[in-house]
């Protein structure tokens, strides 16, 4: 099951990758009359669900959690919240990529956390620590690092076209 894991862990990032790179092509293959950040988030939530699946595959769980367990998972699980409270959908599912007119937000945890959303998802991941292996948590870390790498270079002439 280990390998199966690791794949499943890293299953997101090549799609993720793909869709910030190539954002026209995903925006044509949704076509008109689809949200090409609403099919982004559904499909983002299934490859999600396989992640959690392929760490539950490979973790041993016990209660209660080790006392560093709640303030990491709480304060990762609100920076996401509050990313996706201040971005709604559109913003957090690459939106402005797929040419759509995203208003640039400065609210807490933004000006003040680079990468809010990473940041809290990375910090849910240790919290997890005492249950999965580290090498899983490991390559999800990667994985969010490789992303803020790529979406670090955003070039504004490659953003799609939206279709009308």
């Amino acid at each position: 099951m280990g390998i199966l894991a690791g794949v499943g862990v890293l299953l997101p990032f090549p799609f993720y990758y793909w869709l910030w790179t190539y954002p026209q092509t995903w925006v044509d293959i949704c076509g008109r009359g689809r949200d090409p950040s609403k099919v982004m988030a559904r499909v983002s939530h299934l490859l999600k669900l396989v992640q959690f699946i392929s760490l539950f595959s490979v973790s041993s769980l016990s209660w209660p959690p080790p006392l560093y367990f709640w303030p990491l998972f709480l304060f990762g699980q609100f920076l996401n919240f509050r990313v996706y409270q201040l971005l709604g959908e559109s913003g957090t599912y690459y939106g402005v990529r797929f040419g759509k007119n995203v208003p640039w937000v400065t609210e807490f945890p933004f000006g003040v956390i680079n990468d809010p959303q990473y940041v809290g998802s990375i910090l849910s991941l240790l919290a997890c620590l005492s249950w999965v292996p580290f090498l899983y948590i490991l390559l999800w870390v990667l994985g969010y690092v490789f992303m803020i790498l790529i979406e670090s270079k955003e070039d504004a002439a490659t953003r799609a076209k939206p279709l009308l």
